[in-house]
């Protein structure tokens, strides 16, 4: 028999444990052709998620649970259920169980006939309407400046066969864009529609603070573009203003003109230093990312599993990035 880990990640999500629970409890039981895992992820939560997720582990067996030694963010705890989960498949889905269970055997089904990544596209959303268009509009740019094919409106709402989630598990960088992965690691992909539900307990933990770092991992992670766009400036004003030179000079020899001063002088220093001060805030965002990187430091840290200590052991898949 197969075996299917579903992986959750929560932080502050003990108002959905219970809702979670009987959730997990159904797909079980309407896919029961299959072995289940729930894997669980324990971010850092300073509620009482933990607790609820011991209880789901004392409880049935077939839930298992990580819990970080702190808050990593959504990234990097989805990076520890990757190298926990022990399926054959890999089912990523929310806590607060805003993703339909009903697409589940819809996506089972795509995986038996061989597809190896099934992923799930938003077609109707509950967020905000400012929220769902600019989301719209960062898969739209990262779209057209990158040679990687981004499937758009889609999240971490997908099935992978463990041949993708063994790719992922070599990815070890920490500033991650697991949604741009997705798409590099390749495999063959199916995509299913599906709408998303309306929360039932609790709030989002997302604001556009961290949505908008998320955004930057994902831009720096899979395009020089924003370089390359900083170089082209560079040397389109460059010519510009060397054209603008030989006009003044030719101007004042041949026809007398002044030069003229101050307003000409501030607009023109404050638009170039605008410029300049852009381009070395996009270098910045590199170089921020290759000085996170070249510390080496693991991704995230146990700090147990299913109860077990796992910290300071050399050995445990929670020291290593």
């Amino acid at each position: 028999m197969k075996r299917v880990t579903i992986l959750l990640p929560a932080y502050n999500e003990a108002d959905s444990m219970d809702y979670l629970y009987e959730k997990m409890m159904q797909v079980a039981k309407e896919n029961s052709g299959y072995e289940w895992e729930f894997l669980l992820v324990n971010d850092g939560s300073t509620d009482d998620t933990l607790m609820k997720m011991k209880a789901m582990r004392e409880a049935d067996q077939r839930f298992s649970y990580i819990d970080l030694s702190r808050n990593f963010g959504k990234e990097l705890a989805m990076m520890a259920g990757f190298d926990y989960a022990t399926g054959d498949a890999l089912i990523i889905m929310d806590a607060d169980m805003q993703h339909p269970i009903s697409l589940i055997p819809q996506m089972l089904e795509r995986w038996e006939e061989g597809y190896q990544d099934v992923y799930a596209r938003r077609k109707s959303s509950k967020e905000g309407w400012l929220k769902r268009k600019t989301s719209h509009f960062y898969y739209k740019i990262l779209k057209h400046t990158t040679r990687i094919p981004i499937q758009e409106d889609t999240g971490d709402f997908r099935l992978l066969d463990r041949a993708c989630v063994a790719a992922l598990q070599q990815m070890h960088e920490t500033q991650r864009n697991t949604k741009g992965m997705y798409s590099w690691i390749g495999f063959r992909k199916y995509g299913l529609t599906y709408a998303q539900l309306e929360r039932e307990h609790g709030s989002t933990k997302w604001n556009y603070t961290q949505l908008f770092n998320l955004a930057m991992n994902g831009i720096t992670s899979y395009t020089t573009a924003p370089l390359r766009i900083s170089s082209l400036l560079g040397i389109v004003f460059s010519m510009i203003g060397f054209c603008y030179l030989i006009y003044i000079v030719f101007s004042t020899l041949f026809f007398g003109e002044e030069v003229r001063g101050y307003p000409t002088l501030m607009v023109t220093i404050l638009f170039l230093g605008g410029i300049q001060l852009l381009s070395l805030g996009i270098i910045g965002e590199y170089l921020s990312c290759i000085f996170n990187e070249s510390k080496q430091r693991p991704g995230y840290i146990v700090n147990t599993y299913n109860g077990e200590q796992q910290y300071g052991n050399q050995e445990t898949k929670g020291s290593k990035k």
